[in-house]
This record gives structure tokens, sequence and C-alpha cells, in this order.
């Protein structure tokens, strides 16, 4: 893989590394099997002064891969049903970890129509839950190191055309506490 994402690109604030991954490309190998495109949304999630992390009481056992090394794979189980890919952030000992929203499909479609057991492209990935279904991400995707492409997920700079998007700010979205912070970044031209 080329231009995958070095792990000084993770080990920064957590908002700047989700204001900076939009745009970039997501791909997950599964033997010879190539699915992935390019991130739309993300939301940060800091460490104990965040109600909505799962870092905000201290260190727990789900926790505590939040406070380890940047650049790994923070896989979870999300209402009984469904997983979900962050990234860990910042450096170690300081909790922070950015979730993965949404992509633009571009590789393997038809792979992921199948594991999502829909035809509408534009539908695929548009929450991080059918994200991570689509792109066969699952808890033993958790602790993966994404710079050095383990479990064959990788994260890198995808160049095509000028990349100039229009990154926005809003509220993160989905959650019961924290919700006020601005701290959700998307492309709104989904037509990336």
């Amino acid at each position: 893989m080329k231009n995958i994402l070095p792990g000084k690109f993770y080990g920064r604030d957590t908002s700047e590394v989700a204001r900076n991954l939009p745009g970039k490309a997501l791909v997950k190998f599964r033997g010879p099997e190539m699915v992935g495109g390019i991130i739309l949304e993300t939301e940060a999630y800091f460490g104990e002064d965040d109600p909505a992390s799962h870092a905000y009481g201290g260190k727990t056992p789900r926790s505590e891969i939040m406070f380890g090394k940047s650049g790994i794979a923070y896989v979870y189980m999300c209402y009984g049903m469904y997983y979900l890919l962050n990234v860990v952030t910042e450096n170690e000992g300081k909790p922070g970890a950015v979730l993965i929203r949404a992509l633009k499909p571009l590789w393997g479609i038809d792979i992921m129509k199948k594991r999502r057991n829909v035809n509408l492209e534009g539908r695929l990935t548009d929450g991080p839950g059918k994200l991570t279904i689509a792109l066969g991400i699952d808890i033993k995707d958790n602790g993966a190191d994404i710079v050095k492409g383990e479990k064959g997920l990788y994260i890198f700079d995808y160049k095509k055309g000028n990349n100039n998007y229009k990154i926005t700010r809003t509220n993160r979205i989905g959650i019961k506490k924290g919700e006020d912070r601005l701290l959700r970044f998307l492309i709104l031209d989904r037509e990336v």
C-alpha cells in the first residue's frame, strides 16, 4: 500500500485527527478481496473530561486501548448489534479516539452490497454500523495497528483531482452526553 498515514498523524490532538481524516481512504483486505472508500465523516472522543467518551470514567478493560499507542483500531459493539471502528489518537497515556462514521464506497462495491444485502450504493456505508458490516470489520480487528496494516486494515492518503474538500464541523450525533461539543467533521459534498 502506498501513502499509508504514519503513526505521527494519529499521535496528535484528537480533534485535529478527526478533522484531517475526511478525504483519506479506508480499506480492508480479506485475502485477495479489498473493500473500502473515502472517509466522509468522523467524530472525536477525548478522555476523562468528555462525558461521551468510553474513557470518561478513567481506564477500564474496555477503554484501556484508548490510553495506548496511537494508530491502533479500537473496535467495539454498540447496542449489542453493530461493531464501530475508531482509531486511537494522542500520545500514550492520554486517551483519545476518532470514530469513523461514514465513507464513500470506491472499491469492492459488489462485496459490500452482498455483506449488507442492499443494492443502494449511496446507503452502503452512510453510518458507522453499516460501514463495519460492509467492510467486514468486527471485534477480531480490535487492537490492529492500522499504520502497519495489521488484519488488512489501512488508512492512506488518496489523491484524486484537487482533493479540496470543504470540511464542516458540527455537534456529535447519536449520543446522550456531550452532544453540544462541535467534534463531528464531515465532507458536505458526498460526491467526492
